[in-house]
């Protein structure tokens, strides 16, 4: 069984047991999250899609951490104008383990 689920402007395809790293989440280490905005959940054959979202459908998780992730580094030249700029940015995130899907 697997579950289309969104959180933080993003989509997510997930099964259990997989672990995946999302935008943060207000949530304590070990908490657990219920994901319910499912957009599409299928089993086998069956695929059941939402408009916009699967009635009754959630995603169960488990806050396993948060960190952040590797640097990204902005660099920005204006030639010839004596113009340089060097910035740099890392995204925080929420890692989750997924418990179990319903649908």
């Amino acid at each position: 069984m697997y579950a289309v689920f969104k959180t933080g402007g993003k989509q997510y395809r997930v099964t259990a047991g997989e672990k995946i790293k999302v935008e943060k989440l207000l949530a304590d280490v070990g908490s657990e999250v219920v994901m319910d905005q499912v957009l599409l959940v299928g089993s086998g054959g069956e695929v059941k899609v939402g408009a916009p979202v699967v009635p009754g459908a959630s995603v169960m998780t488990k806050v396993l951490a948060h960190g952040f992730g590797d640097k990204v580094k902005i660099y920005k030249l204006r030639r010839r104008k004596h113009y340089e700029k060097h910035q740099g940015h890392r995204q925080a995130f929420t890692e989750l383990e997924i418990t179990g899907i319903s649908a």
